[in-house]
């Protein structure tokens, strides 16, 4: 493998879909569609640059280890692996969601809380689950999930849960309430900390032009703002 080659690692979905701009920004673009072809490398127009499509928890590890250069990955899949041996320059401020906690409708969490009560939490995050609930002197029993945490408490296996919420919807759907927000959660930019010392000069273009293009979104947003908030007020206004 050429030594000047850079890997970058992604995940399929979102994370991909709103990294792509960015790269694009930067004068590349990937070859092919990850969600139709069942490669895991993929090219780019920049014969220097290939993806790798691996889960999106598996991202810090590849590129930790240097199988890749640098990737994009959650806040929380990184507060989860640690952050060891990676560099996280940028806040990409995409993807975003909010770590919760989520009930029953009927459960009195405040009121389990003040008791002292031990709770059963499911999660597919223990760490900032341990974290959050020892912050708060709260005792509980971690149970480990991979999917489908909603239904924890439906069919008595946890009192509570921890998950990623985006909209909420999912929540409503199965009865459940979302109680207590623990953090925000976007996506970030990390390099490989070797790489970025050994590729400095392949891949500080590409974290500048992702700097700029973050800097250009976010422009973008206060500019925009003050017209969705002209919209609303004149759809109040003719709803009175």
């Amino acid at each position: 493998m050429n030594p000047q080659q850079l890997t970058l690692a992604l995940s399929k979905g979102r994370i991909f879909e709103e990294t792509l701009p960015m790269l694009e920004a930067a004068g590349i673009r990937v070859l092919e569609d990850p969600e139709k072809s069942r490669k895991l490398i993929l090219a780019t127009n920049d014969p220097h640059l290939r993806v790798i499509i691996v889960r999106a928890s598996d991202v810090p590890t590849y590129v930790q280890y240097g199988a890749a250069d640098f990737g994009v990955a959650g806040k929380d899949v990184l507060l989860e692996h640690g952050g060891a041996g990676l560099y996280q320059p940028i806040d990409l401020a995409i993807a975003a969601c909010r770590m919760s906690v989520a009930v029953s409708q009927g459960f009195d969490y405040d009121y389990a809380v003040r008791q002292g009560a031990r709770l059963r939490v499911a999660t597919k995050y223990t760490e900032i689950a341990r974290q959050h609930f020892a912050s708060k002197g709260v005792h509980i029993d971690l149970i480990k999930l991979y999917g489908s945490m909603e239904l924890a408490p439906l069919v008595g296996l946890s009192d509570v849960i921890v998950d990623l919420v985006s909209t909420g919807n999912t929540l409503v759907a199965n009865h459940l309430v979302e109680v207590e927000k623990i953090m925000d959660i976007s996506s970030r930019l990390v390099v490989n900390q070797a790489a970025l010392k050994l590729k400095r000069e392949r891949l500080q273009p590409l974290l500048h032009a992702f700097s700029a293009a973050v800097a250009l979104a976010a422009e973008s947003a206060k500019c925009s703002a003050p017209s969705q908030l002209m919209q609303s007020m004149q759809k109040m206004q003719k709803e009175l």
